[in-house]
């Protein structure tokens, strides 16, 4: 298949409906957000003050290292995607390029990221409200499903409110990190001192230089940063609901490494030359941490708000994903029949209330065990995205192995250094899941149990057979 040139023209009736079903109502400023909203998310805004107290300074190499991984994985996305745009992603794109099997172990594995994430996004909301004092009061499970409750309803009416909701929460936490880093640039720059220190290099020296801990947290702490990274693939289901879907994701792609770069390792670097890297705490978010050493009223509540809105947008993409995943999966025979049903509005209903319906069990462990819904899901998560990501490396070897043979027309976004980037790639991605099983126990009991959720897998692929016999 050769790609086709982007038109410039206004879509008619007849051609804002894709092959697939979907509505074409996604356009460069929503793709644009989403991109970036996939790229940062609660794992910097909370998750990083944690992580500064294990691996210090030397966070920012973590973040940069894994964003180059990142970044290649979603440029193999994109020459996929550039090839054939599709709501079905990885999905279609497994089971074209290796087969049903894959498709189905792609498509639900990536349900089991979203549906754990989907948990803790949920209750991170909840206990983001309890941050005010006029709701600590109110059960976390009735906060838990106030916000299922919204998200779920803008999925429900159609992508157009997905698209806008997932511009403005991505437009606050781009305002948020803009000010941040250019109120932080400005005092590193004129040596301001910040709660009695002076700002430069010499707090990452003086305070056990980059490495404070050793090599080995560095390492430990790599599942989490990925986690950090989870929703990047997003952007390869969002392409086959926008018009021109060629033309505008080669700019949102590439756009990704430098937002990265600005967002993930620049404020790193600020924040442990603005302040000990030791004054940074688990349970706080780190741009907090400096605000409030600035004596500046209110940040706080402004955080918060980030925060909860970034947990948000992850929900909002959770839904969004899986909608359209679990429908492939349908459509090729890899799941049940039912969640390839679509409402008035073209939007994959059945596979949307199949997800809230996992949710909803999210919210009945903040009501049952709400201090240990974190521990209990967080991990498993990383499964389904290590996977997630390996099937598209897979699938972009497939590819470009068919574009050499001369079957498929080179794409205009070629995967840069393919093949050995991927295998790269795959590498780090194995060495991520190693690491995982030494952190005891939650990484242990992780890896551990994926023999576990294999035969799950197994069984569910046995009774779809034996399902489509009987039929």
């Amino acid at each position: 298949m050769t790609t086709s040139p982007a038109h410039d023209h206004t879509p008619s009736s007849e051609d804002v409906i894709s092959e697939e079903g979907y509505h074409k109502d996604l356009g460069r400023r929503h793709v644009q957000m989403i991109a970036i909203g996939g790229a940062i998310g609660t794992g910097l805004f909370l998750g990083a003050g944690s992580r500064l107290q294990v691996a210090g300074p030397s966070l920012a190499l973590i973040y940069a290292v894994c964003g180059v991984f990142s970044f290649l994985i979603l440029r193999a996305l994109g020459e996929l995607v550039m090839y054939r745009p599709t709501s079905g992603s990885f999905v279609t794109y497994a089971r074209e390029f290796l087969g049903e099997k894959a498709a189905y172990a792609a498509g639900w594995l990536s349900f089991l990221n979203w549906a754990m994430t989907g948990i803790v996004d949920i209750t991170a909301v909840a206990l983001y409200m309890h941050y005010w004092a006029v709701f600590v009061d109110v059960p976390q499970w009735v906060f838990a499903l106030g916000a299922l409750s919204i998200v779920g309803t803008m999925n429900m009416i159609g992508v157009r409110y997905f698209g806008e909701m997932e511009f403005w929460f991505s437009l606050i936490k781009v305002v948020a990190l803009a000010a941040f880093l250019i109120a932080g640039t400005l005092i590193l720059g004129s040596r301001m001192p910040v709660a009695g220190h002076n700002t430069g290099l010499h707090l990452i020296t003086e305070n056990g230089g980059l490495f404070p801990h050793g090599i080995m947290p560095v390492f430990l702490l790599l599942q989490g940063v990925v986690f950090a990274y989870s929703a990047i693939e997003l952007i390869g289901t969002a392409a086959g609901e926008c018009h021109d879907a060629r033309e505008i994701l080669p700019r949102a792609v590439n756009s990704v490494i430098w937002r990265i770069g600005l967002f993930y390792v620049g404020s790193v670097v600020l924040l442990v030359c603005l302040l000990p890297w030791t004054a940074y705490h688990a349970g706080v978010s780190p741009f907090v941490t400096f605000f409030q050493a600035l004596g500046i009223p209110g940040v706080g509540t402004i955080m918060n708000i980030v925060v909860l809105t970034a947990a948000l947008s992850s929900l909002n993409s959770g839904l969004y994903s899986t909608g359209r995943v679990l429908r492939a999966l349908s459509l090729g025979g890899s799941g049940p029949q039912v969640l390839s049903k679509m409402n008035k509005s073209s939007v994959p209903y059945m596979g949307i209330l199949t997800t809230l319906s996992v949710y909803l069990v999210g919210v009945g462990l903040n009501y049952l065990i709400p201090s240990r819904v974190f521990e209990v899901v967080l991990n498993f998560s990383a499964i389904g995205i290590i996977s997630t990501w390996g099937f598209i490396l897979l699938c972009q070897l497939r590819l470009r192995s068919a574009i050499n043979r001369g079957e498929i027309a080179p794409t205009t976004f070629a995967m840069p250094g393919a093949p050995y980037t991927n295998w790269a790639t795959l590498g780090f991605l194995a060495f991520v899941l190693l690491m995982m099983a030494f952190d005891y126990p939650d990484g242990t009991i992780t890896i551990g149990a994926i023999p576990l959720i294999g035969l799950i897998l197994v069984g569910g692929w046995l009774l779809l057979a034996r399902t489509r016999k009987a039929h």
